[in-house]
């Protein structure tokens, strides 16, 4: 079963989060397990940013989320965010449309 895991942001400072997001990517090429992700912006909310990150499997972002720049990653976002939440989803279906 694959496994999203979203991020919700209140932040002032994602051009900041982006950059932090291409060092992470440049220093886990060939160690992540994610397999996707989109940026999104709320439109009813101001400053407030989600972030989907696709997995295939639970045991993957738990992989992932041990990688030391994982963690040097989160703990800088955080620093960066009024507010941070996580969601961890299982996906139980998935069509295309």
């Amino acid at each position: 079963m694959s496994f999203v895991q979203s991020i919700e942001m209140k932040t002032k400072n994602i051009d900041e989060i982006r950059q932090l997001n291409e060092e992470w990517r440049s220093k886990t090429e060939g160690k992540r397990t994610a397999s996707r992700s989109a940026l999104c912006k709320d439109r009813d909310n101001p400053d407030t940013y989600y972030v989907l990150v696709q997995f295939p499997s639970y045991d993957d972002a738990m992989k992932n989320s041990q990688l030391p720049e994982t963690n040097d990653f989160a703990q800088r976002i955080s620093k960066l965010c009024d507010n941070v939440k996580f969601y961890n989803l299982d996906v139980i279906e998935e069509r295309d449309f």
